[in-house]
Formats: structure tokens, sequence, C-alpha cells
């Protein structure tokens, strides 16, 4: 590699974004590591986790909520702090934009945020039901954690970010690429927005 005039890529520096709280509710896991693709469940499970940006101005986080059976990214939140005020923002704009049905799954792992006393009642209030994956087990999270990579791999970490303003924008144009152009090996190469559709024209046609 040298000979070459080539250098590996390191990774960037990590921050811990999930802070258990010990003394929180046990909450079942309801999703028990089924992450499939199933056109009939769009809309009824999602999943979501915080991830880090860091930028020259200091750090940004994301807040994600992802519908399982699409992958489609249906609401996210940024900000400049990790309170349970970004989890809570991202799960309010995913039921605001969606509208799903009463029940409709929550995945997230036992992150403090996620664990809150006031994350459980804005959840009731939203009619939306709490799953919780296992104290350090990515595994149990592994569709959020596979879109941070994409979304770090592929737009974050290639150029540095002088300002959260920068990094925000980007961010939330990498979303809208996302699920509108980015394909989806297991969706069958289809974009999240294009599996949604031909999903949403099936029922129609079953219903005919």
């Amino acid at each position: 590699m040298r000979a070459a005039g080539l250098c590996g890529r390191r990774p960037r520096r990590s921050k811990r974004t999930t802070i258990p709280d010990p003394a929180a509710t046990a909450r079942a896991d309801l999703i028990c590591r089924d992450f499939s693709v199933n056109a009939a469940a769009v809309n009824t499970r999602w999943c979501g986790d915080i991830t880090y940006l860091p930028t020259w101005d200091g750090w940004l986080y994301l807040a994600t909520v992802i519908d399982i059976a699409s992958r489609r990214v249906v609401g996210f939140a940024l900000a400049e702090h990790l309170r349970t005020e970004l989890v809570a923002d991202a799960l309010t704009n995913a039921v605001a934009a969606r509208d799903p049905a009463p029940g409709v799954v929550f995945h997230a792992d036992r992150g403090c945020q996620y664990t809150s006393g006031d994350y459980a009642t804005l959840a009731d209030d939203l009619a939306v039901s709490l799953s919780s994956g296992r104290t350090g087990q990515c595994w149990d999270n592994a569709l959020a954690e596979s879109f941070f990579a994409s979304l770090k791999g592929e737009c974050l970490d290639h150029q540095p970010w002088p300002t959260r303003t920068a990094a925000r924008r980007a961010t939330v144009e990498y979303i809208a690429w996302y699920n509108g152009t980015r394909l989806h090996s297991a969706l069958g190469y289809m974009t999240p927005d294009e599996f949604e559709t031909a999903a949403h024209e099936e029922v129609i046609h079953q219903a005919a």
C-alpha cells in the first residue's frame, strides 16, 4: 500500500450514545431479531436508535424511526443533545407522518432515553407499543444499526463537517435519497418508497 501511495481509512472516534438505566423497568422484546421484509406488515413494526454526527462545532445527534417491513425511514430528529426530547421528537414525527393503527410496535435498545417514564407516557398517548432488546446486544436492533452504517459509510464519513448546519442538511438529504433512490437487495432491488407503493397497490388489488 505504501508503494502504491495508498493508506487505510481509520474509523472515526466513537461516542457512547446508549447509556442504560439500571433502574428502568424491564420491557418485552416484541421483535426477537425478526427484521424480515413483509409487505403485509408495512406500518406495523418500527425500530430506531440514536447515533452521533461529529462536526467542528461539536456533536450532532440523530434519532431515527424505521419501518421494519420496508426499510423506510419514517421519522427522525436531529439535536445538539441526548435528552429524551430527541427520541420523543423522532417518534412524534413518525406517527404524524404515517398515522399508524393503534398498537404499532416501536423497538429500540435499553438506553435511558427509550426507557424513561416520559417516553413511556408519550408512547401511551400515541398508542405505540414499546419493545426493547437486551443490554449490550447490538444484533437485537440490527436494522437500526445497519442504517447508521449506511449513512456514515455512504455520506458522512467521506469528508469533515465544519458546522452542525452542514451536517444536518447532508443528513436530511441522505434520508430523502435513501427512501426514494437507494436500492435494497432485501426488497428485491427496489427502493423503500417503491416497495411501499407496490405493497399498497397489492392491497387495493386484493380488495377489488
